[in-house]
Protein backbone atom coordinates (compact mmCIF):
# COMPACT_ATOMS: atom_id res chain seq x y z
CA UNK A 1 0.00 0.00 0.00
CA UNK A 2 2.73 2.48 0.94
CA UNK A 3 4.16 2.87 -2.57
CA UNK A 4 0.83 3.40 -4.28
CA UNK A 5 -0.50 5.59 -1.49
CA UNK A 6 2.43 7.95 -2.00
CA UNK A 7 2.10 7.87 -5.80
CA UNK A 8 -1.61 8.70 -5.72
CA UNK A 9 -1.03 11.54 -3.29
CA UNK A 10 1.71 12.91 -5.57
CA UNK A 11 -0.48 12.55 -8.64
CA UNK A 12 1.97 10.13 -10.28
CA UNK A 13 -0.28 7.53 -11.95
CA UNK A 14 1.32 6.53 -15.28
CA UNK A 15 -0.67 3.27 -15.40
CA UNK A 16 -3.94 5.19 -15.83
CA UNK A 17 -3.09 6.11 -19.41
CA UNK A 18 -3.43 2.49 -20.47
CA UNK A 19 -7.22 2.46 -20.19
CA UNK A 20 -7.55 5.03 -22.97
CA UNK A 21 -4.68 3.77 -25.12
CA UNK A 22 -5.93 0.18 -25.04
CA UNK A 23 -9.65 1.00 -25.05
CA UNK A 24 -10.44 -0.91 -28.25
CA UNK A 25 -8.67 -4.11 -27.20
CA UNK A 26 -10.20 -3.98 -23.72
CA UNK A 27 -13.65 -3.47 -25.24
CA UNK A 28 -13.13 -6.55 -27.40
CA UNK A 29 -12.22 -8.65 -24.36
CA UNK A 30 -15.25 -7.43 -22.43
CA UNK A 31 -17.50 -8.01 -25.44
CA UNK A 32 -16.41 -11.64 -25.36
CA UNK A 33 -17.18 -11.95 -21.67
CA UNK A 34 -20.63 -10.48 -22.13
CA UNK A 35 -21.45 -12.50 -25.25
CA UNK A 36 -21.45 -15.66 -23.10
CA UNK A 37 -23.91 -14.26 -20.55
CA UNK A 38 -27.52 -13.21 -20.30
CA UNK A 39 -28.37 -9.54 -19.83
CA UNK A 40 -27.70 -7.94 -17.46
CA UNK A 41 -24.35 -9.76 -17.24
CA UNK A 42 -24.17 -10.06 -13.43
CA UNK A 43 -21.89 -8.87 -10.64
CA UNK A 44 -18.28 -7.88 -11.26
CA UNK A 45 -15.38 -7.15 -8.91
CA UNK A 46 -12.61 -4.78 -10.04
CA UNK A 47 -9.50 -5.79 -8.10
CA UNK A 48 -7.07 -2.97 -7.29
CA UNK A 49 -9.46 -0.50 -8.90
CA UNK A 50 -7.46 2.63 -8.12
CA UNK A 51 -9.50 5.70 -9.04
CA UNK A 52 -12.16 3.60 -10.70
CA UNK A 53 -11.48 3.78 -14.43
CA UNK A 54 -12.42 0.18 -15.12
CA UNK A 55 -15.07 0.08 -12.40
CA UNK A 56 -17.02 2.82 -14.16
CA UNK A 57 -16.39 1.19 -17.53
CA UNK A 58 -17.91 -2.09 -16.33
CA UNK A 59 -20.87 -0.30 -14.77
CA UNK A 60 -21.52 1.49 -18.04
CA UNK A 61 -21.62 -1.89 -19.77
CA UNK A 62 -24.36 -3.14 -17.47
CA UNK A 63 -22.43 -4.93 -14.73
CA UNK A 64 -23.35 -4.48 -11.07
CA UNK A 65 -19.78 -3.66 -10.15
CA UNK A 66 -17.73 -3.17 -7.01
CA UNK A 67 -14.23 -1.73 -7.12
CA UNK A 68 -11.78 -2.45 -4.29
CA UNK A 69 -8.44 -0.90 -3.47
CA UNK A 70 -6.46 -0.57 -0.26
CA UNK A 71 -5.44 3.05 -0.92
CA UNK A 72 -8.09 5.29 0.72
CA UNK A 73 -7.10 8.33 -1.34
CA UNK A 74 -7.72 6.41 -4.56
CA UNK A 75 -11.12 5.18 -3.41
CA UNK A 76 -12.14 8.66 -2.27
CA UNK A 77 -11.30 9.99 -5.72
CA UNK A 78 -13.12 7.09 -7.42
CA UNK A 79 -16.26 7.88 -5.43
CA UNK A 80 -15.98 11.57 -6.27
CA UNK A 81 -15.57 10.95 -10.00
CA UNK A 82 -18.08 8.16 -10.48
CA UNK A 83 -21.38 8.89 -12.18
CA UNK A 84 -22.17 5.27 -13.12
CA UNK A 85 -23.59 4.00 -9.84
CA UNK A 86 -20.63 1.72 -9.16
CA UNK A 87 -19.61 0.90 -5.59
CA UNK A 88 -16.07 1.61 -4.37
CA UNK A 89 -14.73 -0.01 -1.21
CA UNK A 90 -11.46 0.32 0.71
CA UNK A 91 -10.39 -3.31 0.97
CA UNK A 92 -7.30 -5.48 0.77
CA UNK A 93 -7.28 -7.84 -2.25
CA UNK A 94 -5.33 -10.33 -0.14
CA UNK A 95 -8.11 -10.47 2.48
CA UNK A 96 -11.32 -10.12 0.49
CA UNK A 97 -13.57 -12.17 2.74
CA UNK A 98 -13.53 -9.65 5.58
CA UNK A 99 -14.99 -6.93 3.35
CA UNK A 100 -18.41 -8.64 3.11
CA UNK A 101 -18.69 -7.98 -0.62
CA UNK A 102 -20.97 -10.85 -1.63
CA UNK A 103 -20.27 -13.12 -4.59
CA UNK A 104 -19.40 -12.34 -8.19
CA UNK A 105 -19.69 -13.62 -11.74
CA UNK A 106 -16.68 -11.80 -13.16
CA UNK A 107 -13.39 -10.52 -11.79
CA UNK A 108 -11.14 -7.96 -13.48
CA UNK A 109 -7.53 -7.45 -12.45
CA UNK A 110 -5.54 -4.90 -14.45
CA UNK A 111 -2.04 -4.94 -13.01
CA UNK A 112 -2.85 -5.68 -9.36
CA UNK A 113 -1.92 -9.36 -9.02
CA UNK A 114 1.48 -8.81 -10.62
CA UNK A 115 2.59 -6.48 -7.82
CA UNK A 116 2.10 -9.02 -5.04
CA UNK A 117 4.59 -11.49 -3.59
CA UNK A 118 3.92 -15.24 -3.75
CA UNK A 119 2.11 -15.36 -0.40
CA UNK A 120 -0.08 -12.41 -1.31
CA UNK A 121 -0.86 -13.82 -4.76
CA UNK A 122 -2.06 -17.05 -3.15
CA UNK A 123 -4.17 -15.05 -0.70
CA UNK A 124 -5.77 -13.01 -3.48
CA UNK A 125 -6.55 -16.17 -5.43
CA UNK A 126 -8.15 -17.80 -2.38
CA UNK A 127 -10.31 -14.73 -1.83
CA UNK A 128 -11.41 -14.56 -5.46
CA UNK A 129 -12.22 -18.27 -5.41
CA UNK A 130 -14.26 -17.88 -2.23
CA UNK A 131 -16.32 -15.07 -3.77
CA UNK A 132 -16.89 -16.74 -7.15
CA UNK A 133 -20.29 -17.82 -8.39
CA UNK A 134 -20.69 -20.93 -10.57
CA UNK A 135 -19.19 -20.25 -13.98
CA UNK A 136 -17.32 -17.16 -12.79
CA UNK A 137 -14.49 -15.90 -14.98
CA UNK A 138 -11.40 -13.83 -14.29
CA UNK A 139 -9.65 -11.51 -16.74
CA UNK A 140 -6.17 -10.60 -15.56
CA UNK A 141 -3.61 -8.30 -17.17
CA UNK A 142 -0.03 -8.79 -16.04
CA UNK A 143 3.45 -7.97 -17.24
CA UNK A 144 5.77 -10.91 -17.83
CA UNK A 145 8.86 -11.49 -15.73
CA UNK A 146 11.85 -9.73 -17.28
CA UNK A 147 15.29 -8.49 -16.32
CA UNK A 148 13.54 -5.19 -15.55
CA UNK A 149 11.79 -6.71 -12.52
CA UNK A 150 13.52 -4.19 -10.23
CA UNK A 151 11.81 -1.35 -12.13
CA UNK A 152 8.44 -2.86 -13.01
CA UNK A 153 6.34 -5.67 -11.64
CA UNK A 154 5.50 -8.91 -13.42
CA UNK A 155 4.59 -12.58 -13.12
CA UNK A 156 4.99 -15.70 -15.21
CA UNK A 157 2.23 -17.90 -16.58
CA UNK A 158 3.27 -20.60 -14.11
CA UNK A 159 2.79 -18.17 -11.22
CA UNK A 160 -0.71 -17.28 -12.43
CA UNK A 161 -1.68 -20.94 -12.77
CA UNK A 162 -0.10 -21.89 -9.45
CA UNK A 163 -2.06 -19.25 -7.54
CA UNK A 164 -5.35 -19.93 -9.34
CA UNK A 165 -5.02 -23.71 -9.12
CA UNK A 166 -8.79 -24.09 -8.76
CA UNK A 167 -9.36 -22.26 -12.02
CA UNK A 168 -9.01 -23.39 -15.63
CA UNK A 169 -6.78 -21.22 -17.79
CA UNK A 170 -8.83 -20.59 -20.94
CA UNK A 171 -6.61 -18.24 -22.95
CA UNK A 172 -3.35 -16.32 -22.75
CA UNK A 173 -3.13 -13.45 -25.23
CA UNK A 174 -0.59 -10.69 -25.83
CA UNK A 175 -1.76 -7.29 -24.60
CA UNK A 176 -1.10 -4.14 -26.56
CA UNK A 177 1.81 -2.05 -25.31
CA UNK A 178 0.34 1.12 -26.80
CA UNK A 179 0.25 3.77 -24.13
CA UNK A 180 2.97 2.12 -22.07
CA UNK A 181 6.22 4.02 -21.85
CA UNK A 182 9.65 2.52 -21.19
CA UNK A 183 10.30 0.19 -19.41
CA UNK A 184 6.70 -1.06 -19.21
CA UNK A 185 6.52 -1.51 -22.98
CA UNK A 186 9.31 -4.10 -22.70
CA UNK A 187 7.50 -6.36 -20.24
CA UNK A 188 5.52 -8.58 -22.65
CA UNK A 189 2.12 -7.95 -21.03
CA UNK A 190 -0.45 -10.74 -21.29
CA UNK A 191 -4.19 -11.08 -20.77
CA UNK A 192 -5.05 -14.26 -18.84
CA UNK A 193 -8.63 -15.50 -18.95
CA UNK A 194 -9.62 -18.12 -16.38
CA UNK A 195 -12.81 -19.90 -15.33
CA UNK A 196 -13.57 -21.36 -11.90
CA UNK A 197 -13.48 -25.15 -12.04
CA UNK A 198 -16.46 -27.10 -10.85
CA UNK A 199 -18.37 -25.31 -8.13
CA UNK A 200 -18.92 -21.75 -7.21
CA UNK A 201 -18.72 -19.78 -4.00
CA UNK A 202 -17.26 -21.41 -0.95
CA UNK A 203 -17.73 -20.58 2.70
Amino acid sequence: MTKYDHLYRLGITPWEGYAAAAADSIATLLDREESERDRPPGRALDLGCGRGQYTSLLAGRGWAVVGVDNVPAAIEEARRRDTSGATHVVADVTDLRVADLGTFDFFLDVGCFQGLDARQRDAQARGVTALSNPGATLLLLAFGRTALRALVEGVSRDEVERAFREWELLTVEPATTEGLGWPMNRTRPRWYRLRRRGGGATA
